[in-house]
């Protein structure tokens, strides 16, 4: 059992848990998840470590609650507890030791380019991060980037920083030149322009892909992704992978594959008829 130290709401449907689990916060890495079991029979629920405290022996999940599985691990308390966290599972990130880079997170995507960010500053490279939401209230951990290097903030409504998508203040950046890598997470049309305008201009980006995934450990096959033309895994062979040669339209069609029986499990869920069930 894991407990749950805290638990802070960051946009209104987006909470941070701070959540005790000793191991992995002593060896997890930048780009690396955990599968996440609420209790036993529920769904599992992959999540990147968006932080870590080896002394306190805790990690950081941020979870946005769109169905059922995810909005019970919201709605925890501090000191209840989770029943199973494994991990830390997949690759850690590609970091580069000098240079800049360009760390750009869409939405809930951002609090996944934070643990990258950490991981290029603490190796001295110079790091932009430029991060969205749809109002400045959906906006998140741009105090956390701040710490690591330039921010600049986008939202779609113009309500804060920048009026316009990330996508836009990328290309201005993109413009300017002096950029070596690109590290690209959030919603997969975003993450598709990104890699649009990259492309053209010979930029290495990286994007983390977010697939249906069940075990973690690649016996399920339910996170398969095209990539450069080979069937590729997400949870052992990602889940970042070079966005140059991911096949975007076939993991977007995948994302589409459960969403009718996860509309059905939060309904029953909304109706008081279910406990455990698609996330």
């Amino acid at each position: 059992m894991h407990a749950v130290i805290s638990n802070t709401p960051l946009s209104p449907n987006v909470n941070r848990l701070d959540v005790v689990a000793p191991r992995i916060a002593q060896i997890r890495q930048p780009g690396q998840f955990v599968i996440v079991l609420r209790c036993e029979g529920a769904e599992r629920i992959p999540l990147t470590v968006a932080d870590a405290d080896p002394v306190r022996g805790t990690i950081t999940l941020v979870i946005q609650a769109v169905g059922k599985s995810t909005r019970e691990l919201v709605a925890l308390k501090a000191g209840e507890t989770i029943a199973g966290i494994a991990g830390p599972l997949g690759k850690p990130t590609e970091l580069i030791s000098t240079g800049r880079a360009l760390c750009i997170g869409g939405g809930v995507g951002t609090a996944v380019v934070h643990p990258i960010a950490q991981g290029l500053h603490r190796r001295g490279v110079s790091v932009l991060s430029i991060i969205g939401g749809r109002s400045r209230e959906w906006v998140i951990f741009e105090n956390e980037l701040r710490q690591l290097g330039d921010v600049t903030v986008c939202t779609d409504d113009g309500s804060y920083g920048r009026h316009g998508f990330v996508t836009d203040a990328a290309k201005d950046a993109l413009a300017q030149g002096g950029i070596d890598v690109v590290y690209a997470v959030g919603p997969v049309p975003m993450m598709r322009a990104v890699v649009n305008l990259t492309r053209p201009l010979g930029v290495h980006t990286i994007v983390s892909l977010n697939p249906v995934m069940v075990d973690g450990t690649g016996m399920c096959g339910g996170c398969r992704v095209a990539v450069g033309g080979q069937t590729l895994f997400a949870c052992v062979d990602g889940p970042e992978f070079d966005g140059h040669q991911v096949d975007f339209e076939l993991l977007m069609d995948r994302l589409s594959t459960y969403r009718v029986f996860e509309q059905q499990a939060l309904a029953a869920c909304q109706e008081g008829a279910c406990k455990v069930g698609l996330a």
